[in-house]
């Protein structure tokens, strides 16, 4: 019996080649110029499928997404054309909440430039004289109060914040919702932004949000980089409208080097809080059991919610 034939999409998933192909005919997306027979596309969310190019694969049925993450994938269109699509759920928040805290501290208080300014040679005993303020008694902001907002609002509690959050949908919660966005960043001191993204929320991070958290403030983005307006980030932090900000993840990756090199008071990491030595095979594992199940007509794991 012929194998299935499904694609890799990104060259970031070439790793996950050997673990396919005993059950699988493996295409490599940047490699293979024809994919009529691709039944199912292993995907990394964030990355763009075209409609235009999903019309090349007649027999597509399903796309697995390893990521959390899938604001890549025309949803309208796959649900249109029959195409069930699915993610990782949940695997890897406690390690996004992780780095997002990390982050936060790192700008907060000042560790990350510690470090430069004691390898460069420039600690001196004046130093201490220049002490930042605790996070404790601080109001932190969660823009979505997911599987990783939650798990960040746990961490900010143990560090002794006010924790309050807000994302369009109300839930139940032990934290209380702000009435809109804007007020949450008005509210706020610290800005974790943890939410979906979709084309519905580009740059949902406005320049009237980011003036509204203030020159004392501090913006966190461990989501995806078009929920914020760099442009406005970029240009709030240089002239001191905006006080601080951590990021993860930016609207280019990888982000050029330049862009950063004269913005002030930031801590900058290469899109790696969802990365462990444990989340992964845990994000893998799951994206094969949904593989298994749409090739055995079994209902999907962990299919995206309409």
């Amino acid at each position: 019996m012929t194998k299935p034939a499904i694609l890799l999409s990104h060259v970031m998933l070439a790793p996950l080649q050997g673990v396919l192909e005993g059950d699988y005919e493996v295409l490599r997306r940047w490699e293979q110029p024809e994919f009529s027979q691709v039944r199912a596309i292993v995907h990394a969310g964030e990355f763009k499928l075209a409609p235009e190019f999903l019309e090349t694969m007649p027999q597509l049925g399903l796309i697995a997404c390893v990521s959390v993450g899938y604001d890549g994938v025309p949803v309208d269109w796959c649900r249109e054309h029959g195409v069930a699509v699915t993610h990782s759920v949940g695997l890897n928040a406690d390690d996004v909440a992780d780095v997002a805290v990390g982050l936060l501290i790192g700008a907060w208080r000042g560790t990350v430039e510690g470090d430069r300014r004691l390898r460069e040679g420039r600690w001196t005993h004046a130093d201490r004289m220049r002490p930042r303020h605790s996070l404790g008694g601080k109001k932190a902001g969660i823009v979505g109060l997911g599987h990783i907002g939650e798990a960040v609002a746990r961490r900010l509690e143990a560090l002794r914040m006010e924790v309050s959050w807000w994302s369009p949908n109300a839930k139940a919660a032990q934290w209380p919702r702000a009435d809109s966005l804007l007020a949450l960043a008005k509210e706020s001191e610290a800005l974790v932004v943890c939410c979906r993204a979709d084309a519905s929320n580009r740059h949902l991070i406005s320049k009237d949000v980011i003036e509204a958290l203030g020159p004392q403030g501090c913006l966190v983005n461990v989501a995806r980089g078009s929920l914020v307006d760099e442009d406005a980030l970029i240009a709030a932090l240089k002239d001191g409208r905006l006080g601080m900000a951590a990021l993860d993840v930016y609207e280019t990756e990888p982000t050029p080097p330049e862009r950063w090199a004269d913005v002030p008071n930031t801590v900058l990491t290469p899109h790696m809080a969802g990365g462990t030595l444990e989340s992964i095979p845990q994000m893998v594992g799951q994206t094969l059991e949904n593989l298994r199940r749409f090739f055995a007509g079994e209902p999907l794991a962990t299919p995206i919610k309409a």
